[in-house]
């Protein structure tokens, strides 16, 4: 398990490291804005395209195989990227790294759940929320201090030690745990499968440059809802199909993948407004900023084990529903923020919706995946992984272009402020987040514990 966390934390660090570092490499690379965009449109786009196909790579090939895959994908990213002397190059670095994190965050759940008997699962589960956040968590703070410091090649270089221990770990300790199928991987479904989640993907990154209306995002969205539709309908007439839909016969499944869309939506989103809302508004710097939001991040990290060993012992409505209350109370504050709100409030609001996070995120996956007969869990991983990549870019995309909106309509209606302008936007960002959280709190109302 050891080797499997520290690869995918590598992989989500850096998810969310270098978008501190976009405007210095736009600069260094002589790129505009929306052509070095893409080192994170391209992250989220190959995840996106690569994760649902993991499902049937699962049943296709060892556990030992794919971890190999993945992690050697990853430092070959890494050495790409740290070495590259010119755009395309690093790029080409991040897409690689993008391609080892696709196998990898399946695979760890993969084995989670084929390892750990059903009582232990919210205890290594987790850790693996531990990872999820921590990585994207501590990504800005750890790359804005190493951008002050050093140059932005150590954002990646800090990474290689841990990739070639995870490297050594995995190859003395990881045994082959999945049962290998003799499974074809059905072309036309690839195909689809690449069309629909990526053309969705990518029409929402780009929705924040070229506005929705765009030919471009409407264009690529629809598209890809198109590809989709006909890649589920072939899903279900094929007798061994690339993803089985099966899963979405069972109640509790239907439930948690809903909450985990909403989860990942607020959240992903959230690490991206919050630090805008405070280097704009508050005019505070991006260090700074890092390291406010650091408090409330080292306390996930150091509850989530605890907070997943309380899911195995109370279920899952006495830890998820409380959580998803603290995430409510969070963005309530939230929405009220202005220019002249106090760091304190921002701090401690955080921690709170922090703890609330960890309570919700792993065991509402943990649940989800419960819910299903053993034969259905690289579908079911797969299809949570993907809906994970697919509802963070949403978010990110949707809720920057409403703050860019109010902030232009503040700005031409109200008064030529861009700090107030910047809070209004932020504020009203933290309302749709707030009512996308009160959804998830009646939605936790419902869950109860799998009887499989």
């Amino acid at each position: 398990m050891a080797a499997l966390f520290v690869a995918g934390f590598v992989g989500l660090f850096s998810e969310t490291a270098l978008n501190i570092a976009l405007g210095k490499l736009g600069q260094l690379f002589n790129a505009d804005a929306t052509t070095i965009q893409w080192l994170a449109t391209g992250y989220f786009l190959t995840l996106g395209i690569l994760v649902p196909v993991t499902g049937i790579l699962m049943q296709k090939f060892t556990t030992r195989q794919m971890f190999m895959t993945s992690i050697l994908l990853l430092i070959i990213g890494t050495i790409f990227a740290t070495a590259a002397p010119v755009f395309g190059v690093l790029l080409a670095g991040r897409i690689i790294q993008a391609a080892g994190l696709a196998i990898n965050l399946p695979l760890t759940q993969n084995v989670i759940f084929t390892v750990f008997p059903p009582n232990k699962r919210g205890g290594a589960m987790g850790v693996m929320g531990l990872v999820i956040l921590a990585g994207p968590a501590l990504g800005p703070t750890i790359a804005g201090l190493l951008l002050d410091t050093l140059s932005w090649h150590w954002i990646f270089l800090v990474t290689i030690p841990l990739l070639l221990f995870s490297f050594i770990f995995g190859l003395v300790y990881l045994p082959n745990v999945n049962e290998v199928r003799k499974v074809s991987i059905d072309a036309g479904s690839v195909i689809l499968s690449t069309i629909g989640f990526g053309g969705i993907v990518y029409g929402v990154s780009v929705s924040g440059d070229l506005g929705w209306t765009s030919p471009t995002v409407m264009g690529t969205t629809i598209i890809g809802l198109i590809a989709l539709l006909i890649f589920g309908i072939r899903q279900t007439k094929m007798e061994i199909p690339m993803l089985n839909l099966k899963a979405f016969r069972y109640p509790l499944f239907i439930l948690g993948m809903l909450m985990s869309f909403i989860t990942f939506f607020n959240m992903m989103s959230m690490l991206v407004i919050l630090p805008m809302y405070m280097q704009m508004a508050l005019l505070i710097a991006a260090f700074t900023t890092g390291l406010i939001l650091l408090p409330g991040s080292l306390l996930n990290c150091a509850l989530a084990p605890t907070i997943g060993r309380l899911f195995d012992k109370f279920g899952p409505k006495a830890i998820i529903t409380p959580g998803t209350i603290l995430v409510a109370i969070g963005y309530a504050i939230y929405s009220q923020v202005g220019s002249d709100t106090a760091l304190w409030v921002i701090v401690i609001t955080h921690v709170v919706m922090m703890l609330g996070i960890g309570a919700v995120l792993a065991n509402v996956q943990t649940n989800t995946l419960n819910s299903l007969p053993k034969q259905f869990y690289p579908d079911g991983i797969a299809l949570t992984q993907t809906l994970q990549q697919v509802s963070g870019a949403i978010g990110i995309a949707v809720l920057v272009s409403v703050l860019s909106a109010k902030q232009n309509s503040y700005l031409a209606t109200v008064a030529n402020d861009s700090t107030q302008a910047a809070a209004a936007g932020s504020s009203t960002v933290f309302t749709i987040s707030l009512i996308l959280a009160v959804v998830n709190v009646a939605l936790s109302l419902f869950i109860k514990k799998p009887m499989n």
